[in-house]
């Protein structure tokens, strides 16, 4: 068996209902768990693994403790035991700092969170890819452009609605294609996924690594700044990201905005199976319908 305890607490702010508090050597654990039809196969729980290995002591990340491989035969999820990291989740921070209108704390959090999508941006790969094997192998992505990638996701929209948001498409791929190196991904980056001191508001952690692949240097950021769009909080990420890796802050968030395109026309295409795309669905349809990267349907 293994080395953790069985009796499994669901921890809240997912939607993948896998994630789950245990214990482990007497000590608080984290369990996530793999179904067998996980679409990166059997070796996911190492790839995460071996993400992890790769960004300690660069990025606060818990330590590894136990790691099974899926066995689609006997129908056994796999699974990652990782050490459970103190502090707050950032989406509860975001949240509590702006009901409390405390603008200093909301952009001294943004630095804190903002300096770990740059350091993410730092972080080099050769070219762009799905990791593959616990080597960290790099596949090939499909060979599909965000155009396409629009019309097969969102076939289900009106034909104008789509065509709307092809003129946003173009100006935005020729924004990316400035920038033609490739680094770490986490391709999950936003405050609900990070854990916070609530005193210092330094991030003690950075979870959920599961989509992580090498890709564009914007995507986290765009991830980051997809729905807290605080100014001051805003002020502290740019302010941090381009201390780091440079470029006049408004050209990067354009850029931002342009590489979260991709992620949110898959989010939109899932509308109705949870908040998070949901709420996706209703800015992506925001940005087609003005034409504006920076549109926000949602009210201050």
């Amino acid at each position: 068996m293994s080395a953790f305890d069985a009796s499994l607490a669901p921890l809240a702010g997912g939607h993948s209902g896998r994630t789950f508090l245990g214990e482990a050597g007497g000590e608080r654990a984290v369990v996530r768990l793999y179904p067998p039809d996980d679409p990166r196969g059997a070796a996911a729980p190492e790839v995460d693994q071996a993400a992890l290995q790769l960004v300690r002591g660069l990025l606060p990340v818990p330590e590894v403790l136990e790691v099974r491989r899926a066995d689609p035969a006997a129908g056994r999820p796999g699974l990652l035991v990782t050490s459970w990291l103190p502090g707050e989740r950032g989406d509860l921070v975001v949240q509590r700092l702006t009901a409390a209108g405390d603008a200093e704390a909301l952009r001294r959090l943004g630095g804190h969170t903002g300096a770990v999508a740059g350091a993410l941006a730092g972080m080099p790969m050769l070219r762009p890819g799905h990791f593959t094997d616990p080597d960290l192998g790099l596949g090939r992505f499909p060979d599909i452009g965000l155009l396409e990638w629009v019309e097969a996701r969102l076939a289900h929209w009106p034909e104008e609605d789509r065509a709307a948001l092809g003129e946003v498409v173009w100006p935005a791929l020729e924004l990316l294609d400035t920038v033609r190196r490739s680094c770490l991904v986490h391709s999950d980056l936003n405050p609900k996924n990070l854990l916070v001191d609530p005193h210092t508001l330094e991030v003690t952690g950075v979870l959920d690594w599961e989509y992580a692949h090498a890709g564009h240097p914007w995507t986290d950021l765009g991830n980051l700044l997809r729905f807290d769009r605080q100014p001051a909080y805003v002020d502290g990420v740019l302010t941090a990201w381009t201390s780091l890796r440079g470029g006049e802050r408004d050209a990067v968030l354009e850029g931002a905005r342009a590489a979260d395109l991709w992620a949110l026309v898959d989010l939109a295409a899932r509308e109705g199976t949870n908040p998070v795309a949901d709420r996706s669905a209703t800015l992506l349809r925001a940005v087609a319908a003005t034409g504006d990267l920076h549109a926000w349907p949602f009210g201050t």
